[in-house]
């Protein structure tokens, strides 16, 4: 508990040694640990640009010790606040429920991964049919008691007799595939490093193909890491045999998959906002020519598709090719090199995200104002029905579905509850849950609105906005705003265990869809990337203002959140409007926007923000950048940056330079705090570490905002609250 003593009309606030109000009550700047600013200036292209902690890039005995001294000093500065037991008690309960992920047909056998709710990891399960008991066929916490190595990827061979997974420490995105026997639990000789996602067996189950970096690699820690290649890996060989099968230098993301009936392998690269994709008619994978037999298709011009399946030689994909919200298309694989697309569900107002092929069914994830609808069509596109949904919501990602079944297994969520698989018969129409969870708390109290708001250009934005029933809009609750916009990726509704706990602290919960995200199609996601990306900015700021205008908060009770592209928003927010929001929770953003593409897999985002390397894109990274704009002086809001010791895609560096730059020009009593998280990446942590992390956030959030935590609150006085808050 912080404690607060009088002398005289003075006030003071110890905490680390740190005086936070003198006599006359004016706020004082927290003691930070030194950091030492050095002397790099660059001019590019015609402008000098100073950059005082680039020391903090490399991966240093000094770094690392200035890393430790930052993390002791924010642990120190938390644990002396009220409330962070009680919270962390609370999102303990909320998070205990159990989370089970979509299920998939293989081998005659159904599969799914489950977590009991408070283990590190899910354990992957399998069952013969949908009455029988489920049997644990790996259990990952037995590999990695503590979750610091993260378990994931599983994929059956065809004939259901070997399993293959990834284990990578602390998540990282490369890792090394393992091999295990089904029949006996024991695993097998071939353990493949440098490997980057699941492995794709080959229909008579001898081996399989999968993406790496080739032989065995080191973690990236300095310069861009594109190059990734798929290889042939034969049972039983060496890694070293592996056959490679395609290579790219420049590729984001490339992935693999084959035909239900083995005879297809398809492999897809990403690259930004284009896609290459390669068939292979397999026949024998063992034959020597097997490198020799993949052709491109959809080669011009270029566009983002994504395979759906195949059904007999018939391949579906999803493009955005000359339909900025989605098609599906057909060609016929009996001769790739002359296939050409035909239409089979064309464009429509609503935008498709998802679609599989379930029987004789195309079944289509459409986005209708960011509201999930799933539509059925027949194979040649007729329309053929809708799937009832639970409510207002969204359907997550994976569809469940196969070729040769007629169930669709699908995810359900809305910001009051969680994630719940659904298996629907598309032969019958019947539905019903599958595994349904529990989670301890009451949502009746609550409600979740879309509204619309007007951008700086007028533009129509939607924000979400989750309250207490009959909120009473008097500007005295504490809301977060949080959104992403970036990449095209679309943030729908969808349920965390901190929704709840801040809802039944008072809290205003609010979820901005700018542009830059794919709610809207290619057209929303180009509005606000490259030179446009202060669209995503300009969106958010408008979401933020509506809340103030229409009495849900007050801008000392405001705080935003935002991860990885969403850090960047958070960034760019606090450094541009550094007095609209009380406080900021900054996890894995990237801050550094004219260094961002030197670092392991940074220079494929170059398509999404463009290249400081050209003088056009240098001028406006240069104008929203969050390290360069960072001014002496300004009293900034109260900001926790988060970052990951493991993270090879948003390298923790940002988070140091950042935190460095904002402590040092920070003019007010509001603190600038860095947290690391240890054996975690950027987007995996084991459950008690993310409920650590999140407690710590919402323990400094509650502390600047101004709301009780459970039970927390009630040993303060008026005068210690007023003072954690900054309002006295």
């Amino acid at each position: 508990m912080i404690r607060a003593r009088k002398l005289g009309h003075a006030v003071r606030v110890l905490s680390l040694g740190v005086l936070l109000w003198d006599a006359d009550s004016s706020a004082q700047v927290p003691r930070y640990p030194e950091t030492p600013r050095g002397q790099v200036v660059e001019e590019i292209h015609g402008v000098r640009v100073a950059d005082p902690y680039r020391w903090l890039e490399a991966a240093s005995p000094r770094t690392s010790a200035w890393a430790r001294t930052q993390a002791a000093f924010t642990q120190d500065f938390l644990k002396r606040l009220p409330g962070r037991e009680a919270i962390r008690r609370r999102l303990t309960s909320l998070s205990s429920y159990t989370r089970t992920e979509v299920p998939w047909h293989e081998a005659g056998r159904l599969f799914f991964v489950e977590n009991a709710g408070s283990q590190p990891q899910g354990v992957l399960y399998s069952q013969e049919g949908l009455q029988d008991p489920p049997r644990a066929i790996l259990d990952p916490n037995t590999i990695s008691p503590d979750g610091s190595t993260a378990i994931r990827d599983f994929s059956v061979s065809p004939e259901g007799r070997l399993l293959a997974y990834i284990a990578s420490r602390g998540g990282e995105g490369e890792g090394e595939i393992r091999v295990r026997d089904l029949a006996t639990g024991r695993g097998r000789g071939d353990v493949l490093r440098g490997v980057l996602n699941a492995a794709c067996w080959t229909h008579d189950g001898r081996g399989f193909f999968y993406v790496g970096r080739g032989v065995p690699t080191t973690r990236a820690t300095g310069g861009p890491s594109l190059e990734k290649r798929i290889l042939y890996h034969r049972l039983g060989s060496p890694q070293s045999r592996d056959l490679p099968i395609r290579e790219w230098k420049d590729a984001t993301w490339v992935y693999c998959m084959a035909s239900q009936d083995g005879r297809f392998a398809i492999a897809v690269a990403e690259k930004g906002t284009e896609s290459e994709i390669f068939v292979a008619d397999l026949g024998d994978p063992n034959r020597p020519d097997l490198a020799a037999r993949w052709t491109r298709i959809l080669a011009e011009p270029a566009a983002f598709h994504t395979p759906i399946d195949v059904v007999g030689t018939v391949f579906y994909l999803r493009t955005n090719l000359d339909a900025p919200r989605k098609r599906v298309i057909a060609l016929d694989l009996a001769d790739p090199s002359t296939a050409s697309p035909r239409t089979i569900v064309p464009e429509s107002a609503d935008v498709i995200a998802d679609a599989v092929i379930a029987g004789d069914r195309l079944v289509v994830h459409y986005l209708a104002d960011v509201q999930s609808r799933l539509r059925l069509f027949t194979l040649d596109g007729r329309p053929a029905g809708e799937v009832s949904l639970p409510g207002l919501g969204s359907v997550g990602w994976p569809l469940g579905a196969r070729v040769s079944q007629s169930d669709l297994f699908y995810s359900f969520t809305s910001f009051l509850a969680p994630s719940t698989v659904y298996r629907y018969d598309v032969r019958t129409g019947a539905s019903a849950p599958f595994r349904a969870p529990r989670v301890p708390f009451d949502p009746r109290r609550y409600e979740t609105q879309q509204v619309f708001v007007a951008s700086k250009d007028g533009t129509r934005v939607p924000l979400f906005i989750t309250t207490a029933r009959r909120l009473e809009r008097d500007g005295t609750h504490p809301a977060l705003l949080t959104g992403y916009g970036g990449y095209g990726i679309v943030t729908a509704p969808s349920f965390e265990p901190d929704i709840p706990l801040f809802l039944e602290m008072g809290g205003v919960w609010a979820l901005a869809n700018m542009r830059g995200g794919g709610e809207y199609g290619e057209d929303w996601h180009r509005g606000g990337m490259l030179e446009r990306k202060q669209n995503s900015f300009d969106d958010f700021f408008a979401c933020a203002e509506y809340l103030l205008a229409k009495g849900y908060t007050t801008r000392g009770k405001l705080a935003i959140y935002g991860h990885s592209n969403g850090g960047l928003l958070v960034g760019a927010s606090i450094t541009e409007r550094p007095d609209l929001f009380g406080a900021a929770v900054a996890n894995a953003g990237h801050y550094d926007m004219l260094r961002y593409h030197r670092f392991t897999v940074g220079a494929g985002w170059v398509p999404e923000y463009g290249s400081p390397e050209e003088p056009a894109a240098f001028r406006y990274l240069l104008a929203y950048s969050p390290l360069q704009n960072v001014k002496a002086g300004t009293c900034y809001p109260a900001t926790l940056l988060l970052a990951a010791d493991h993270d090879d895609t948003v390298v923790p560096s940002h988070a140091y330079k950042f935190a460095a730059a904002l402590q040092a020009a920070q003019s007010c009593e509001a603190p600038i705090l860095l947290r690391l998280a240890h054996d975690a990446s950027h987007n995996y942590a084991a459950a008690q570490a993310r409920i650590a992390e999140r407690s710590d956030m919402w323990t400094f959030l509650a502390s600047r905002l101004g709301f009780s935590p459970p039970g927390a609150w009630a040993s303060a006085s008026e005068d210690v609250r007023k003072l954690a808050a900054g309002t006295k």
